[in-house]
């Protein structure tokens, strides 16, 4: 088999495995759709509850439901006194995914009836999941930097009640607002490898919890979640750069890549990036911070380098566009990727429940792909066996 065919026989790059009433993607369009409702329509009329209520769900809710759901959603922010005793033996300078990934497990072991299959049950779980999630990124954060950790504020929002256990402040509306568009934008994204890792090892019948661990793990890699920490790295290491353009430039001619430029799927624009580009560019004329002014410098400058190319279709992705947005939050570089699980969490576990209960006796089909053998082949027999003494 050819270097060639074997490229396009990695990835699962466009072949469709299973059906899904989650969410849609139209790459040419730029369009990204929730359970039927675009991503702007939520990210201007919505809140990050509601969105996860309709995940979850399927559909929006009414007054006395959202109320319901975001009260035991407050309801089950705390999490077991002795994961919060055992994060503060673990390394000071562990990275938060390995430490939220960590977490996951201890919740599955708190939890008597972890690996039931019952969808009410994993409705339960997955809004528990939603609401301790924030807790363990702030308690993780704190911790590491000998602080207390804080309890829950029930007064306060799922974004605001975050921003307050991180910091130790309480946040301004307005700052509370943006961040809970941001976990809006970031809640779903269809068959992502995150989603896809979560999806496949349920489908062996193992636990919620198992499919979102499996899911944090496949988001802390550099190309899917971890992409946004990568992007803020570009940025601070720009800071002071004079030649913003010339290091763009000599970026592209060493074949080097701009990190959060490009998506597997959009090729007319990532709807997610074109609202975060719009707060970025808010919140650095309200803060004075730089970050917007060199995001567009390196965007303008690597999208004229492009169209030269015939690559137009590379254009910013969400990554591009959120690393800014958090970093003038004032959230640490390090902590982007965990909150985008903060909000992905509540995609994860909608789609475990659909591939869980796809069919009426909740019995998943298990994941079995095949693969190309490619490696050394002797016929049926197989090759022969030679000692140790006799081998070149």
């Amino acid at each position: 088999m050819s270097e060639e065919t074997r490229l396009k026989n990695t990835g699962l790059r466009g072949v469709t495995v299973a059906d899904s009433a989650i969410s849609f993607i139209d790459g040419e369009k730029g369009v990204l759709i929730y359970r039927g409702y675009r991503i702007e329509d939520l990210a201007d009329r919505s809140s990050f509850m509601e969105t996860a209520f309709l995940l979850l769900f399927g559909t929006l809710p009414s007054n006395e439901q959202l109320a319901g759901f975001t009260q035991e959603v407050k309801d089950n922010r705390t999490v077991p006194d002795f994961i919060i005793e055992s994060m503060q033996q673990w390394p000071k300078d562990a990275r938060p995914m390995d430490v939220l990934q960590a977490t996951v497990p201890m919740l599955a072991m708190a939890d008597s009836q972890s690996d039931v299959l019952d969808r009410d049950l994993c409705l339960k779980k997955s809004i528990a999941l939603i609401a301790k999630l924030p807790t363990l990124v702030a308690a993780w954060h704190r911790i590491r930097h000998d602080q207390p950790v804080l309890a829950p504020d029930p007064e306060l929002d799922h974004a605001g009640n975050f921003l307050w256990m991180l910091h130790g402040e309480k946040p301004t509306e307005a700052t509370a607002r943006d961040l809970d568009v941001c976990l809006i934008l970031h809640a779903d994204h269809t068959f992502n490898a995150s989603t896809f890792a979560a999806r496949e090892v349920v489908s062996t019948r193992a636990s919620l919890y198992s499919g979102v661990a499996a899911g944090l793990g496949a988001l802390s890699g550099s190309l899917h979640g971890g992409a946004n920490a990568k992007v803020m790295e570009m940025l601070l290491k720009l800071e002071n750069e004079a030649d913003v353009e010339g290091w763009v430039k000599k970026q592209l001619s060493d074949g080097d890549r701009i990190m959060g430029m490009g998506h597997a799927i959009y090729k007319t624009g990532d709807p997610r990036a074109a609202y975060l580009k719009k707060m970025g560019q808010r919140l650095g004329e309200e803060t004075g911070g730089k970050w917007a002014s060199i995001s567009k410098r390196i965007e303008e400058t690597a999208l004229a380098i492009f169209a030269k190319r015939g690559k137009t279709t590379i254009l910013p992705n969400v990554d591009f566009n959120s690393a800014p947005v958090y970093y003038l939050m004032g959230i640490p570089t390090d902590l982007m990727t965990p909150i985008f699980a903060i909000s992905r969490v509540s995609g994860w576990c909608a789609h475990i429940i659909e591939e869980q209960f796809a069919d009426a006796q909740g019995k998943p089909a298990l994941y079995r792909p095949q693969a190309q053998y490619v490696g050394e082949y002797c016929g049926l027999m197989g090759c022969e066996y030679s000692p140790m003494d006799s081998r070149k």
